[in-house]
């Protein structure tokens, strides 16, 4: 079996010399090293890497030129995959990474780089089309995730259950000694804060409504 083929891109010589020196000891063959993400870009095509690994913050602005630079590399070639570093956490980088489409993706701090088997474990997902996040990453997004049953108050959840009972509206307003008109109102705000669209039709909202509370 032929080695994995990668690219790599970090303005820093230091840093590219001391990841290619990384990645060649993790067995792969670095076919292209690049001080920016356009040099990159310019030989993609023809070099059809398998991965290439980036950095988040490059030249000219050192902002997010590694994240536009992996979802070009998507359009480019479709399905390669993506691993990029970072110095620091950066949440809202690695969400547009995952929505980006189809190949493995990885997003990881460089000081998790420094670990040859991390980095030999990393590479291995990625190349079998999986997700690699820093244990960082994913504490963030974790906190920073509402789950959007914790806005309903309290009388839209106990519509809510008695939705995942099954029972009408009728019946609901009953057992809560309240109008039919209170309940459909109650039932709309909770569509609403479940972001369930109308198009998909009441019955159909009804029943995810209902899911995300048994999920739950």
């Amino acid at each position: 079996m032929s080695a994995l083929r990668v690219v790599v891109a970090d303005d820093s010589v230091l840093l590219r010399e001391g990841l290619v020196r990384i990645l060649m000891e993790a067995g792969v063959e670095v076919v292209g090293s690049y001080p920016d993400a356009e040099l990159l870009l310019a030989d993609l095509v023809e070099i059809a890497p398998d991965l290439v690994v980036l950095d988040v913050r490059m030249p000219p602005t050192f902002r997010d030129e590694g994240v536009r630079a992996a979802l070009a590399a998507r359009e480019l070639l479709p399905g390669v995959g993506i691993l990029l570093l970072s110095q620091y956490v950066e949440v809202a980088y690695a969400q547009e990474l995952l929505s980006s489409g189809t190949g493995g993706v990885g997003y990881l701090l460089k000081d998790r780089v420094a670990s040859l088997d991390e980095l030999k474990d990393a590479i291995d997902r990625i190349q079998a089309g999986g997700t690699v996040l820093d244990p960082e990453v994913i504490a963030q997004l974790i906190s920073r995730r509402q789950d959007p049953l914790e806005t309903l108050t309290r009388r839209e959840g106990e519509v809510l259950a008695g939705m995942a009972e099954g029972r009408t509206n009728t019946a609901i307003a009953s057992a809560l000694f309240i109008g039919v008109g209170a309940v459909e109102k109650n039932v709309t705000a909770i569509f609403q804060k479940l972001n369930l669209d109308a198009a998909s039709g009441a019955d159909h909202r009804r029943v995810l409504a209902v899911l995300a509370w048994l999920q739950r």
